[in-house]
């Protein structure tokens, strides 16, 4: 793998693709530094080896050009902390104030760019502004694994006009070891689990995982579509009534293929989608008419963690219920805990980006997992078997 352990950047202006969309409050506090805390080891790398960093990344969805609540000046107070050093701010990614302040960077410094989204031409992935940012540094770093899916001008065109300086950092080349660790390297019993509201947002990922895993649990909203395919009665409960023979199919395969698939077997059910609702614990496939199913019932959150924390390998994507609200998590907490427990007695367990990773930081477990990915979608992708285009950039 082509990562920045192959050079010294001793002298070199270092243009690094970092993925700093993060929340932020509406006091432009961040409120998760996760992702800016996962590049950190590559930003200290190359300052250590006497290299000057340039940084770019997106925040957010902007869709009118540049706006305050999308800048990136709001990480650079917070990201010096991290640093321990100031970093210098750019208040465009390409124009005079970008090319002279990267100009003159000395060794050692810092400098982030404003956000790149606020050019429609970064996500068209418009070949003359990646070159307009490649004029800022003499090699290119990708460490934006979240966005690597995205064929975007600074994540997947810009490599072109760096032949022979492209490279991984060490959160993208630590995001694709994990994942090949599950895909190619999985040590049994190999357990998935998979959870948020939709099937069709996983079935790639669920038919590609019917040739690995041991073990397929699915809970979250996207289960009430497999009750309903057997026949069920789930009240208003999330469902896709055009997958339904799609989830008959994926029960049929995981048979076929000696897979043992886990559906909830018990639900809290709520008559209205709010944390203050009356519940009940109902039978999955018997919720009452106008009830709703927003999280996995206590025999189900007894019977996943059973066969999670049996397993050597696990893979989790996808929350077991409504997390956000305090009478929902139970499921998506018992799970993690379960998680936990399993990787404390030596399993491998990746965490897959996305509201699985949110879950385990809301209930401090970051530090308790394997691996917790920085990036959903591209994980997704990746594991679908689908090639990214920020890493098939640095490859080619």
């Amino acid at each position: 793998m082509k990562t920045i352990d192959l050079i010294n950047f001793s002298g070199k202006k270092a243009l690094i693709r970092v993925d700093f969309n993060v929340p932020l409050d509406d006091d432009f506090n961040i409120t998760d530094d996760n992702r800016i805390t996962a590049a950190l080891p590559t930003i200290k790398k190359i300052l250590a080896d006497g290299g000057s960093v340039i940084l770019m990344s997106h925040l957010g969805r902007p869709k009118d050009g540049p706006t305050n609540k999308y800048s990136l000046k709001h990480i650079v107070p917070h990201l010096s902390d991290l640093l321990g050093q100031e970093v210098e701010f750019a208040d465009d990614c390409i124009g005079d104030d970008a090319a002279q302040k990267a100009k003159a960077l000395g060794a050692g410094e810092v400098l982030l760019l404003e956000n790149l989204r606020f050019y429609k031409e970064e996500e068209k992935g418009d070949k003359d502004f990646a070159e307009k940012l490649s004029k800022l540094g003499d090699v290119y770093v990708n460490d934006a694994f979240g966005t690597a899916h995205r064929a975007h001008a600074s994540t997947a065109i810009i490599a072109q006009f760096f032949p022979d300086a492209k490279y991984f950092g060490y959160l993208m080349a630590g995001e694709l070891a994990n994942a090949e660790k599950i895909l190619n390297g999985a040590e049994k019993p190999f357990t998935a689990i998979m959870g948020g509201s939709k099937v069709s947002d996983k079935i790639l990922l669920i038919e590609k995982l019917l040739d690995k895993v041991d073990n397929l649990i699915i809970g979250g909203g996207m289960a009430y579509t497999f009750a309903k395919a057997d026949g069920g009665t789930i009240g208003t409960s999330l469902v896709e009534l055009d997958k339904l023979d799609l989830a008959t199919s994926i029960v049929q395969k995981a048979k076929d293929k000696g897979v043992k698939l886990y559906l909830p077997t018990d639900t809290v059910i709520a008559d209205s989608f709010s944390n203050e609702a009356k519940t009940e614990i109902a039978p999955t496939k018997a919720i009452k008419d106008d009830w709703m199913g927003l999280d996995i019932g206590p025999n189900t959150r007894a019977a996943f963690a059973k066969v999670v924390e049996e397993s050597k390998t696990i893979l989790w994507n996808g929350p077991m219920g409504v997390f956000e609200m305090e009478s929902f998590l139970h499921g998506t907490k018992a799970v993690a805990e379960a998680v936990v427990k399993a990787t404390e007695n030596g399993a491998f367990s990746l965490i897959g980006g996305g509201d699985s990773a949110a879950a385990v930081a809301k209930f401090d477990m970051t530090d308790d997992v394997s691996y917790v990915s920085t990036g959903g979608g591209a994980l997704l992708e990746y594991m679908e078997g689908k090639e990214l285009p920020g890493v098939k950039a640095i490859n080619e």
